[in-house]
């Protein structure tokens, strides 16, 4: 008599979700670091920000590849392989002195972590553990736990900085970001025998396929501004405001609002997605987050306009995520589903590269912000009219006839 399988949907949602909190939760307060570790060791913003632009594009860069071996292995194998390398690079970037070092702890060790702990290899697992009625929902509530994350880790990240210094923070964090390896045997995955009938889509085909398809490559162009958006304010918004003479506090309680809100916007965004039209939502959270962008630059800066930015800004934060690999599944089906939400992904990352680097750059020669917000409002307006055109109909596939 066969056991059942312990890895029931419910345990896969549940490990995917705190995989997903830590992961994200860690990474989202990096931007805390950016000001105590720039004055300790004598960098200028561009420094930290470089690293942090190639963690981006790095992770976005491997995102295809640890996809296509979760799609054909499993995500538990490489969930694990990844949370080694994300613990390996937050200790040594507590150690690192130059900004070689930091590009290679925190920019390639962390980037190449987070390409195996987050959205694409997670979501694909949950896709494929849950039926197509319950599947957006499902994502929702996965990429709302990475969500609390966010908000979770972001108050203890600014204590353990006030409380222990930078170093020893980055020390701590790495000891909690060993316990995504245990949860990753949850979403190990069994995979069923092929049809003898019928030879299944390799990849190449699922490729070429995905690649033709003019709505694969407008959402793909979307990501990148989301990757630009969110990348840069998580990661400069707190120097913004010390910049206008705020407390560090300020910071902190700014991302965690986002964090916090960012829980409810994903949830609503996988409930809605579900029952309404995807594209639409997503060409009206990319109008949103422009118009509130636009909002919060003609008001005095203020800790309540701040607080107010953050928790509209945080409706609207990942809730492209369940949407857009909810777009992907409902197109192209769940077979290839980390492969090419790595794809789409890999997009977002080159928006986060160019959003927190310029933000680095250009504030270092300018002494302002100001043209990098200008830059992310006028993005958000040209992914509302990309996503207008998709096509949310699902590709019909060809059969192949069996090999021999």
């Amino acid at each position: 008599m066969t056991r059942p399988d312990w890895r029931t949907p419910t345990v896969v949602l549940i490990c995917g979700g705190l995989i997903l909190a830590l992961s994200l939760g860690i990474r989202h307060g990096f931007g805390l670091f950016l000001q105590p570790m720039s004055v300790d060791l004598g960098w200028g913003r561009e420094t930290f920000a470089f690293a942090l632009a190639v963690q981006n594009l790095l992770w976005g860069a491997a995102q295809p590849l640890t996809g296509m071996i979760a799609d054909k292995h499993g995500a538990g194998r490489v969930i694990a392989a990844g949370a080694v390398l994300y613990v390996g690079g937050l200790a040594l970037m507590a150690l690192s002195q130059t900004g070689l070092e930091l590009n290679l702890t925190a920019g390639v060790l962390i980037g190449l972590g987070l390409s195996g702990t987050s959205f694409s290899i997670v979501l694909g697992a949950v896709g494929r553990a849950f039926p197509a009625e319950r599947r957006s929902m499902a994502l929702g509530v996965a990429a709302a736990a990475g969500s609390f994350g966010q908000f979770a880790m972001l108050p203890l990240e600014q204590s353990l900085i006030s409380g222990v210094g930078w170093l020893n923070a980055l020390l701590i964090l790495a000891a909690i970001a060993v316990l995504m390896a245990p949860l990753a045997s949850a979403l190990v995955e069994k995979r069923p025998p092929a049809a003898s009938a019928v030879r299944e889509q390799t990849i190449a085909e699922a490729l070429r396929e995905a690649f033709a398809h003019r709505g694969f490559l407008l959402l793909t162009s979307g990501f990148f501004v989301c990757g630009f958006q969110v990348v840069f304010i998580g990661v400069h918004l707190p120097a913004f405001l010390l910049d206008r003479g705020l407390a560090p506090e300020t910071g902190m309680v700014a991302l965690a609002l986002i964090g916090l809100f960012n829980v409810v916007g994903t949830y609503v965004a996988g409930y809605l997605g579900g029952r309404l039209s995807k594209k639409y939502l997503l060409s009206t959270l990319y109008f949103g987050r422009s118009v509130v962008i636009v909002v919060f630059l003609l008001f005095p800066v203020t800790p309540v306009s701040v607080y107010l930015f953050s928790a509209a800004i945080g409706l609207l934060w990942l809730a492209t995520v369940p949407l857009t690999n909810g777009l992907v599944a409902q197109i192209f089906g769940v077979k290839y589903m980390a492969m090419l939400g790595g794809f789409v992904f890999f997009s977002h990352q080159v928006g986060s590269f160019l959003g927190v680097w310029l933000g680095g750059f250009l504030f270092d020669r300018t002494g302002s912000y100001h043209l990098v917000w200008l830059i992310a409002i006028a993005l958000g307006i040209l992914a509302t009219i990309a996503h207008l055109p998709i096509d949310e109909r699902r590709v019909v596939a060809r059969p192949h006839a069996a090999a021999g």
